[in-house]
C-alpha cells in the first residue's frame, strides 16, 4: 500500500480540527489519490463529510474503510454514526453492535447505540446502553440526557427531570436537556416551569428551534394565540421543514375556527411529516369542517390505514365523523391515552361515608352550550336530600343567562379555570368526591389529565365525547341500549350503564321565542317545502349530501336550510349543489342567533334531515322541542344511534330508518303526502309532554339510581360492570 503525503495528510487532519470542513475534504481526497486504500483517510473523510451533510457520500469512503479494515471498532462506529443520519436505523445498530464486541469499552458507542434504540422506540433497552456508557464515563453529560429521553419516552418523568438536572449540572450550557426538561413540564400542564425551561434553553442557544416550538405549544395550552403564533413563526424561521410547529399553528387556526389556514398549516406538516402523530387526523377534520371533498375517501382510508397498520395516533374526536367501525375508534382512543402522561392515583382505595352522595361534574363548557343546555334540567332538579352536587368549571366564565343559572343550580360551583390538572385533581380529593363525571372526554378543551390521577373512587364519562375514552381511570360510560347495544362492551373500556328511555337529558323548561319569524324574515321563499339540517358541517357527508340534493329535484320548489358556518364551506356546499344539478341559490343559510329565537325560527321548516356517520343529538332534541319532526338512519357507532334514541324516546320510532335509500324514501313520502306530514307534527305535539323524552324529572331520576348503583357497587368492593338501571315508576 502506498503510503500517503504525510504532509497534505497532516494539513487535512489540521483543517478538520479547526472546522475548516471544506478545505479538509479537499485534501483528504488528495491523499486518496495517492493511496486510496488509507485506512485513516478514509475515516476521516468519512467523519468530514458527515459532518458537512453529505452521508451518502460518506458512507461510500466509509464502506471502503471497512472493507480494508472489517475489525476496526472506529471504523464501524463511524459507520453506524452516519447510516443513523442516512435514517437507516436497523443497519446503524448493527454497526455499533460489531463496534461493541470489538471495542466494549467505549462510552460513546454505547451512547450513541442507546440514541438507535431509542428512534426505534426500544426505550427499556436504550436506557442499558446509556448506562453503559455513564458508568465507563461518569461525567458523560450527553448520556445522562440521552437517558432523560429514555424516561420520557416511558413517562417516567419524575425519573427524567432528574437525568436532565444530572446532565446540566456536569455541562451547565446544554441547552437541549433545558429543552428536555421543558417538554416534560409542558407534558405535566406546568407552564410557568415549562416556559422557564425553555427561556433557559434560548439563552444559551437563542436558535434552538425546538425550544421556540416549545413556548408555542405552551401558549397554545394557555389559550394565548398571538403569542402561540409567534413562537411557532420564530421556530418556523430558524428551522422551516419543523413540522411540528406547522402542526402547532394548524391547532391555533382551529381554535379561531379559521379553518381554511388551519387546513393549510396541517397540510403543510403533514408534507414534511407524513407519519406526524395527529396531523393526518387534524388535517381531514378541518377538511370536513370546510366541507372540502376532494379525494376524501382515499384521505380516510389512508388515515386509518397509519393508525392500524403504523401506530400514528388520531385525534380520537376526529374518528367519530367518518366511517370509522367501533374497534376502530377504540384502537384510536387508546393509543391517545398511552400518549399521555401516566400518574399515581391520589384516592387509594379508602371508602367514604357521607349523608349524601358527592358527584362532581367537570367540564369547560358551563356556559351556553349544547351539553349544557340539555343537562341543566339535570343539574337543577338533583335530590339535595340524596346527593351533593358540584361543578368544577375549566372553562372561561362567559357572562351569560346561562352560566348564571348553571351556577344557581350547583350547590357548590368551583371556577378552577387557572389552576393545573395537578391541582384540580387534589381539589376532587380533599373534597372526598364520590362520583367524578366527565363531561368533555376527547373534545375540545378536555383536561382528561385531571382524571387521570384517579381522584374519585368512581369516575364516569357522560354526554361530551359519545365514544370509549380507551382509559383504565374511567369506570363507567352512561348511554342506553340503543346507542350502545351490550355487544359493543367489547369496544368499551369502561362499563357501560344503560339508562331507560334516552340516554340524552333534556331541559323541559327551554324557553322559545314568542315570535315566530315570518318565512320571508328568515330568508327563506314563501312557498314550498323547507328541509333543514342544522348539525355542524364536519358532520356532512358526500353521500348525505347527495342525497339531499335529489331530494331538492325530486321535490320542486323545496330548499335546504342550514345554519351558517364558515364561509368556504358555504362556497363549497353551493359548488357541489351546482355540480349535482342544483341552483345553489336553492341552499339557504341561517345566521347564528339566541337559542330561544333560533327554536322559534326552526319552526318555519317541514322536516329536519339528520346526518351520518354522525347524528345529531342536542340538535335533533331541540328540533322537536320546537315541533319540527328528524328523520335519520341507524348507524354502527354511538354517534350514529344517538338520532334514534332520541326519536324511541319521543314515540316515533318510524322516523328511524335502517338505510339511506330508505331514508330518502320516507324523506319523499313526508315532502309528497301533506296529511302524512301533518299526522308526524300532530303525534310529535302530543307526544312533546308524555313521553319520556322531555320528561326532566324521570331522566333525572335515572341518572341518579345510575349513581347510587355505581357508589353501592364501590362501597360493597365490588369492581365496575355494566347493568341497566330500571325505569322509574
Amino acid at each position: 500500500m502506498p503510503l500517503p503525503d504525510n504532509q497534505t495528510f497532516q494539513q487535512a487532519l489540521a483543517a478538520l480540527k479547526a472546522g475548516n470542513l471544506n478545505e479538509a475534504e479537499r485534501l483528504f481526497k488528495t491523499v486518496l489519490r495517492a493511496s486510496p486504500a488509507h485506512i485513516a483517510t478514509l475515516n476521516l473523510l468519512g467523519i468530514t463529510l458527515t459532518q458537512l451533510g453529505h452521508f451518502a457520500e460518506a458512507e461510500t469512503y466509509l464502506r471502503l474503510a471497512l472493507r480494508e479494515q472489517p475489525k476496526s471498532d472506529a471504523t464501524l462506529y463511524n459507520y453506524g454514526s452516519v447510516l443513523k443520519a442516512l435514517n437507516r436505523p436497523e443497519e446503524a445498530l448493527e454497526r455499533f453492535t460489531e463496534a461493541l464486541a470489538i471495542n466494549p469499552a467505549a462510552p460513546e458507542t454505547w451512547n450513541n447505540r442507546g440514541t438507535v434504540l431509542n428512534e426505534l422506540k426500544r426505550h427499556e433497552r436504550a436506557l442499558e446502553d446509556f448506562d453503559r456508557a455513564i458508568a465507563l464515563n461518569p461525567r458523560f453529560a450527553e448520556a445522562f440526557y440521552n437517558k432523560g429521553k429514555s424516561l420520557t419516552m416511558l413517562k417516567r418523568f419524575e425519573e427524567a427531570l432528574a437525568d436532565y438536572q444530572r446532565a446540566l449540572a456536569l455541562q451547565p450550557d446544554f441547552a437541549e436537556a433545558w429543552l428536555g426538561r421543558g417538554k416534560i413540564f409542558n407534558e405535566l400542564k406546568q407552564y410557568a416551569d415549562a416556559l422557564d425551561a425553555y427561556d433557559r434553553a434560548l439563552s444559551l442557544k437563542a436558535g434552538l428551534a425546538e425550544a421556540w416550538l416549545g413556548r408555542g405549544n405552551v401558549f397554545t395550552d394557555l389559550k394565548r394565540h398571538d403569542d402561540a403564533l409567534a413562537a411557532y413563526d420564530k421556530a418556523l424561521a430558524l428551522k422551516p421543514g419543523l413540522a411540528e410547529a406547522w402542526l402547532g399553528r394548524g391547532n391555533v387556526f382551529n381554535d379561531f375556527k379559521q379553518f381554511n389556514e388551519a387546513f393549510a398549516a396541517y397540510d403543510k406538516a403533514l408534507a414534511l411529516e407524513p407519519r406526524l402523530n395527529y396531523a393526518a387526523s387534524a388535517r381531514l377534520h378541518a377538511k370536513l369542517y370546510l366541507c372540502d371533498w376532494s379525494n376524501l375517501d382515499a384521505e380516510i382510508d389512508d388515515l386509518l390505514s397509519l393508525m392500524r397498520t403504523q401506530n400514528v395516533l388520531s385525534i380520537p374526536f376526529a374518528l367519530l365523523s367518518i366511517s370509522s367501525s367501533p374497534a376502530d375508534q377504540l384502537l384510536c382512543a387508546r393509543g391517545h391515552v398511552h400518549d399521555q402522561p401516566a400518574f399515581p392515583a391520589l384516592w387509594r382505595g379508602e371508602i367514604y361515608s357521607h349523608d349524601r352522595i358527592r358527584v362532581a361534574y367537570l367540564s369547560a363548557d358551563f356556559h351556553e352550550h349544547p351539553i349544557a343546555n340539555s343537562a341543566i334540567g339535570l343539574y337543577e332538579r338533583h335530590d339535595r336530600s340524596r346527593f351533593d352536587a358540584t361543578a368544577i368549571s375549566f372553562g372561561p366564565d362567559r357572562n351569560s343567562p346561562m352560566r348564571e343559572r348553571i351556577k344557581g343550580a350547583f350547590e357548590h360551583f368551583i371556577d378552577v379555570a387557572h389552576k393545573t390538572d395537578q391541582e384540580i385533581a387534589h381539589l376532587v380529593r380533599e373534597l372526598e368526591i364520590d362520583i367524578a363525571v366527565d363531561l368533555m372526554g376527547h373534545t375540545e378543551n378536555a383536561r382528561p389529565g385531571i382524571l387521570a390521577r384517579r381522584p374519585a373512587p368512581i369516575q364516569v364519562s357522560y354526554l361530551g365525547f359519545l365514544g370509549t375514552m380507551g382509559a383504565a381511570y374511567i369506570d363507567y360510560v352512561i348511554a342506553n341500549e340503543i346507542v350502545l347495544p351490550p355487544e359493543q362492551q367489547r369496544y368499551y373500556t369502561e362499563s357501560i350503564v344503560h339508562l331507560p328511555g334516552c340516554f340524552l337529558p333534556n331541559d323541559n323548561r327551554l324557553k322559545i321565542a314568542p315570535v315566530t319569524p315570518s318565512r320571508p324574515d328568515a330568508g327563506l321563499p314563501s312557498t314550498g317545502f323547507v328541509f333543514c339540517s342544522f348539525n355542524a358541517t364536519y358532520k356532512f357527508s358526500p353521500a348525505m349530501f347527495e342525497l339531499w340534493m335529489r331530494l331538492l329535484h325530486k321535490v320542486e320548489g323545496s330548499v335546504l336550510w342550514l345554519l351558517e358556518s364558515n364561509a368556504e364551506a358555504a362556497v363549497n356546499l353551493r359548488r357541489e349543489a351546482q355540480r349535482c344539478g342544483i341552483d345553489p341559490g336553492r341552499l339557504v343559510f341561517a345566521p347564528r342567533i339566541t337559542l330561544s329565537a333560533h327554536l322559534a325560527r326552526q319552526r318555519l321548516a317541514d322536516l329536519f334531515l339528520d346526518t351520518t356517520p354522525y347524528n345529531a343529538g342536542a340538535t335533533a332534541a331541540a328540533s322537536l322541542w320546537s315541533g319540527v319532526p328528524v328523520l335519520t338512519a341507524i348507524g354502527e357507532t354511538f354517534v350514529g344511534r344517538m338520532a334514534a334514541s332520541i326519536l324511541h324516546a319521543v314515540g316515533l320510532a318510524e322516523l328511524v330508518t335502517e338505510s339511506l335509500p330508505d331514508y330518502e324514501a320516507l324523506a319523499l313520502k313526508i315532502a309528497a303526502e301533506p296529511a302524512y306530514r301533518a299526522a308526524l307534527k300532530d303525534k310529535l305535539a302530543r307526544n312533546r309532554g308524555a313521553y319520556p323524552l322531555f320528561d326532566t324529572a324521570r331522566s333525572t331520576r335515572h341518572i341518579e339510581a345510575a349513581y347510587i348503583s355505581m357508589w353501592q357497587a364501590r362501597q360493597n368492593g365490588d369492581l365496575p360492570a355494566g347493568f341497566a338501571v330500571k325505569a322509574a315508576d
